[in-house]
């Protein structure tokens, strides 16, 4: 028994010798004056020592001195005491003591630059960016300044580029800042090349992702916002045909009807235009729409709505709504249950854990009633003839799937 005691004993000790070198050690890390805590224990040690000798050579009033000694080791510790337990309450509230982040600041280059002291807010940008390279927002904005306030787009290009170049850059910072560097070449010096090639750089650093998809899409549209940004200082002359001469006078208003675009001109248009530009979804889905309902054509529509879905990158939203798109299709179309139920079911079989799942399982519910509410009766038609081998030519560069 006298050995068990000694053995709680020393352990107790120990205990609770380590969790005053704990609290040393801690209050002199975050003291903010270490010297303090250090002379307190130089008084500590020796007086502690001092008042159990002295206890124990004063028989009865040993006790006393005891008492002496908790009041003054009370006074001299409690505010270390009382940190210790209340820190960690108000670190939820001030952060604790842990130094912050260090991160760049810009709101002074962000005031003067305002102010119009276009130079010096370059000078502070590029003070912070010593300090952070890496920075993206430093960059765009010294790029932004360079761009548009001091008119000098080549040292933008020059400093989007240095950003891009950083081997650990992240792929959609450097997309973002290439695709704003293409939008400052339309916009501030209408060159499409250069814009062009600014894009090709996120397609050429990262084959097969959705930034890529996104910058040939916006290769894809680059002549159309040429030809708006061009005619705000090369106005065209518009030719305005000559009007219908007596039209009140007429028996009926159809020749005054504009004539309406040809649909198969406009397939014609989106097909040379998906040969020069693949990955454009905004025409691929435009022609899966005019092959179901103006060619009555949903195999071709199917091949159209498996290009997107194949295109890399896309989100489970994206493809959800395509797929919903050809169920619209198929319906309108006069498919029968089955295979509008077979397209609805591929949203529950790739994102079974996504909401689409659940909204395409809500559709599937309601399926029949909605093809009974598209289902006309028989009426007199008379239909023309259309090319059968109409549609984009698919061969090895774009692959081949028909699961649709």
């Amino acid at each position: 028994m006298h050995l068990l005691y000694q053995i709680v004993s020393g352990v107790f000790f120990i205990a609770g010798l380590g969790a005053i070198i704990w609290m040393t050690v801690r209050a002199l890390r975050n003291s903010e004056n270490p010297a303090k805590i250090i002379a307190k224990w130089a008084f500590t040690i020796p007086f502690a020592f001092f008042c159990i000798w002295l206890a124990s050579r004063m028989g009865p009033f040993g006790p006393f001195v005891v008492v002496f000694m908790g009041i003054v080791f009370s006074v001299m510790w409690t505010p270390q005491i009382a940190e210790i337990i209340s820190r960690p309450i108000t670190n939820l509230f001030d952060g604790g003591t842990e130094p912050p982040v260090p991160r760049p600041f810009y709101s002074i280059a962000l005031a003067r630059r305002k102010r119009g002291e276009f130079q010096e807010a370059i000078a502070v940008v590029r003070e912070q960016l010593a300090k952070f390279p890496k920075d993206y927002e430093g960059a765009m904005l010294l790029a932004a300044i360079q761009a548009e306030n001091v008119n000098d787009l080549a040292a933008a290009e020059v400093t989007v580029n240095r950003f891009a170049a950083m081997p650990d850059a992240p792929p959609r910072q450097v997309a973002a800042a290439l695709t704003q560097l293409a939008d400052w070449h339309l916009k501030l010096a209408q060159d499409s090349y250069s814009a062009r090639m600014a894009l090709q750089q996120v397609i050429d650093r990262y084959p097969n992702s959705d930034v890529a998809t996104a910058a040939a899409q916006r290769i894809a549209h680059l002549g159309g916002a040429e030809k708006v940004l061009l005619s705000a200082y090369d106005r065209q002359a518009v030719p305005v045909p000559e009007g219908i001469k007596s039209a009140g006078l007429r028996d009926t208003l159809q020749q005054l009807v504009p004539a309406e675009t040809d649909p198969a001109k406009v397939i014609d248009d989106l097909v040379r235009h998906l040969a020069q530009h693949p990955v454009d979804t905004e025409a691929r889905e435009k022609l899966a729409i005019l092959y179901a309902q103006h060619s009555q054509r949903l195999d071709l529509a199917a091949k159209e709505i498996q290009q997107l879905i194949d295109l890399p990158g896309q989100s489970s939203k994206k493809v959800a709504y395509w797929l919903n798109l050809f169920a619209d299709l198929q319906v309108r179309g006069g498919a029968d249950f089955d295979t509008v139920r077979a397209t609805l079911e591929q949203i529950i079989e790739r994102f079974p854990d996504l909401p689409v799942a659940n909204l395409a399982q809500s559709r599937l519910a309601h399926l029949r009633l909605e093809i009974k509410g598209h289902q006309k009766g028989p009426e007199n038609k008379t239909l023309g003839t259309y090319e059968q081998n109409i549609g984009v030519k698919y061969g090895p560069t774009y692959g081949s799937s028909s699961r649709l």
